[in-house]
């Protein structure tokens, strides 16, 4: 499985997703960077323009980065195995004597490994920009974290892990409209479901929305890998 991953990275060229990673995880830091200490998120008078609950500057980090990173999932997957199905190549795939399943695990499992590190190193890379910032600069917006402290980690790591695997969902939906561009819309709807704000009311804040949210895209996940050895490629 792991040279098939390895596989998969290479034939589907890895150092132009890392490069374009990179550039996401820059942008975020400096957005996140001037929303927290440059008052692009305040009115005239220095208040807080936020939505309720959007107080908190982790709120504003998680959001925009599982929203890049869904989506960022949502490509590679619609990459990977939608097109190849969308333009045949996956016949050429399949003829290998190697079991199907196993073929479209390692393509899944490839997709799911690049982002769930990049998004966990993406976070890290944002929060320590605005803690480094909290030293000598100040913010409308709570500074509620602490990167000294255990407890700030191990959320994170399940909050990545739970976001990307949302993708599995996308992934389903694509293969089953056999479109890239289906995979990729449902990444957006997924986050328009997970991250949205009705008043007061988000599923971002419920503790047990993630999982029970991973749960359903494992078995998204089981359901695309079903059946796939007699399923027919044209």
């Amino acid at each position: 499985m792991v040279k098939l991953i390895r596989l998969e990275w290479k034939k589907n060229r890895i150092g132009r997703y890392i490069l374009a990673a990179a550039a996401v995880a820059v942008l975020l830091c400096l957005f996140i960077f001037a929303l927290t200490f440059w008052g692009i998120a305040s009115e005239p008078d220095g208040t807080l323009d936020a939505a309720p609950g959007a107080g908190r500057i982790s709120a504003s980090i998680e959001l925009f980065t599982s929203m890049s990173f869904l989506v960022f999932a949502g490509v590679m997957l619609a990459s990977f195995i939608v097109s190849s199905y969308k333009n045949k190549t996956m016949n050429l795939m399949f003829s290998y004597p190697i079991r199907r399943q196993k073929i479209l695990a390692s393509q899944m499992a490839a997709v799911w490994i690049f982002n769930f590190t990049a998004l966990i190193l993406t976070k890290a890379a944002v929060y320590a920009c605005v803690s480094i910032g909290a030293g000598f600069l100040q913010s409308p917006f709570a500074i509620d974290f602490d990167m000294g402290s255990l407890s700030f980690y191990i959320p994170l790591i399940l909050k990545s892990f739970s976001v990307v695997s949302m993708s599995f969902i996308a992934l389903f939906a694509g293969m089953a409209m056999k479109s890239s561009k289906a995979t990729i819309i449902t990444s957006f709807l997924l986050i328009f479901l997970t991250q949205a704000n009705v008043g007061d009311l988000t599923m971002a804040d419920q503790p047990v929305f993630p999982i029970v949210l991973t749960v359903i895209s494992f078995l998204f996940a089981g359901m695309s890998l079903y059946n796939v050895e007699k399923r027919d490629l044209k």
